[in-house]
């Protein structure tokens, strides 16, 4: 069975942390948030099984078992850099990591990095996703897209656009059910179920303040897969412009009633720690995407 190696990167927090007996100071070295810093040394030590070091509010200090190991951490790692490369370009292009929902990097991030990108051709734009309601802390990523109601302490939130919901079916569907003239007519059809998108504010905007949210039927909690279960003819859905245009431009869906919930519980907000825009790449990235997205 081949040995378990530690990971790179949190030997090489490490290191930094204990030279600076900080972690801040490291993870500005190491152009990571000081969350992400923390978040390696925990992996260290799950891995070595021991503490790294000992925290005392805002003061570190490093365990006896630290301190021994941090001698062949050093050891291991002037290994590596001492190693001749003769090829390596030492250019070291900036970067950008985000975090964001997979519905928004499909419809609405991608349509429109170009424009980063050719602006800024020196900046290198990592796109990684992640599950909206359900990941909410900071790790690798330095900035980050999320879909919520915006209350997330410690960072920086500022709300990039918010967009009506809207009741919407496929004519399919339509076709098995009961003529659904009025919002009242719903209680003949299956509502797909969302913790993004819930019913009870849309009910409440159409005048049906008494109907409890639907506990039964198919859920879905990703907004593109609940506008593709929509089209495949599972329910009514409830669903945001931009994500639907293109479907209701081809007929494949089309909106219900003359109802739209103006201020939904859940928007798009852009989340980070204020010490990340001193880094020049992350700082025109933010600027750049709350510029595009200003005008939705």
């Amino acid at each position: 069975m081949a040995t378990r190696l530690p990971p790179v990167h949190a030997l090489s927090a490490f290191e930094a942390a204990a030279r600076h007996n900080s972690f801040a100071v490291a993870a500005e070295e190491l152009c990571i948030t000081p969350s992400a810093l923390s978040h390696r040394i925990r992996l260290l030590e799950d891995f070595v099984g021991e503490r790294l070091f000992y925290r005392d509010g805002r003061s570190i200090g490093l365990s006896e078992f630290g301190r021994r190991y941090l001698d062949v951490v050093r050891s291991a790692l002037r290994t590596l850099t001492d190693f001749p490369m003769p090829h390596r370009n030492a250019t070291v292009q900036p970067k950008v990591k985000i975090m964001l929902p997979p519905t928004f990097a499909r419809h609405l991030l991608v349509p429109r990095i170009a424009e980063f990108t050719q602006r800024f051709p020196d900046i290198t734009v990592e796109m990684y996703l992640s599950v909206p309601l359900y990941d909410l802390s900071l790790s690798e990523s330095d900035v980050e897209i999320r879909f919520g109601a915006g209350n997330y302490p410690n960072f920086v939130t500022e709300k990039l656009f918010e967009e009506p919901a809207f009741a919407v079916a496929s004519p399919a569907y339509l076709k098995t059910i009961p003529p659904l003239k009025t919002p009242q007519d719903l209680q003949q059809a299956n509502l797909l179920r969302s913790a993004l998108e819930p019913w009870q504010p849309w009910f409440e905007a159409a005048g049906l303040k008494d109907w409890p949210e639907p506990s039964t039927g198919l859920r879905v909690d990703d907004l593109g897969l609940l506008l593709e279960s929509v089209r495949h003819g599972y329910g009514v859905g409830l669903t945001r412009q931009h994500f639907a245009e293109e479907l209701l431009a081809r007929g494949e869906i089309v909106e219900l009633f003359d109802v739209r919930l103006r201020t939904p519980p859940h928007a798009y907000y852009v989340v980070y720690e204020k010490q990340i825009r001193e880094r020049p790449e992350v700082d025109a990235f933010i600027d750049w995407l709350q510029n595009a997205f200003k005008n939705i």
